[in-house]
């Protein structure tokens, strides 16, 4: 059995046996229909980790604090899913310039009080940002969460996360990348990227 396999065992036996805020159950997984509908809007691919962690466990509804979002319907607590919540993202940084939305940072997690984890569905190992837009500057709202989705839901089910109260105080590292993967809703918006920020 790979590390992957052992993960996702790991990862489906928390889930079976926590329920985060606002699920009474684990939701049944998606179907390979619902994914490919789920990318067909979003324009890019899932990272296979994070495919499998929808086609193999449930539709969201486990993982920390307010769990992962649904793919495709909204939650039982009334939370957009995921790929509603990235276009709305997507169109609002281009109402908004100086709150651009990176192309492939997919939000598959709210926190409350507008952060979100999110994953870079560009990045080789799925990297899971942290956004958190309450210091009110977008060019200090993202964070490093973990270099790579599976470092990510490791944390979770080992209780070593950030979020942990053990963990409270961890600093995270600034996402270098931020200003690189908005230059193009700049460019969109006939803003350059200088006068942007």
């Amino acid at each position: 059995m790979t590390e992957i396999e052992q993960l996702l065992e790991r990862v489906a036996a928390k889930a079976r046996n926590n329920r985060p805020w606002g699920w009474a159950s684990l939701p049944e997984p998606v179907d390979a229909a619902t994914q490919a509908r789920a990318e067909a809007a979003l324009g890019f691919p899932l990272p296979p980790l994070l495919a499998e962690l929808y086609r193999r466990i449930g539709d969201g509804g486990f993982g920390p604090e307010y769990g992962l979002l649904p793919l495709l319907d909204s939650s039982p607590a009334g939370e957009p899913a995921a790929v509603a919540q990235y276009l709305a993202n997507r169109e609002s940084g281009l109402q908004d310039p100086d709150w651009p939305w990176p192309e492939g940072v997919l939000p598959i997690s709210h926190w409350g009080c507008a952060m979100y984890a999110c994953v870079d569905c560009r990045s080789p190992q799925a990297t899971v940002l942290l956004f958190e837009p309450n210091p009110g500057d977008a060019d200090h709202a993202w964070f490093v969460d973990a270099p790579a989705l599976e470092d990510w839901l490791r944390a979770w089910v080992d209780g070593t996360g950030w979020y942990e109260e053990v963990n409270e105080g961890t600093e995270m590292a600034p996402w270098a990348d931020f200003r690189i993967r908005t230059a193009s809703v700049h460019t969109a918006t006939g803003i350059p990227p200088a006068q942007a920020s």
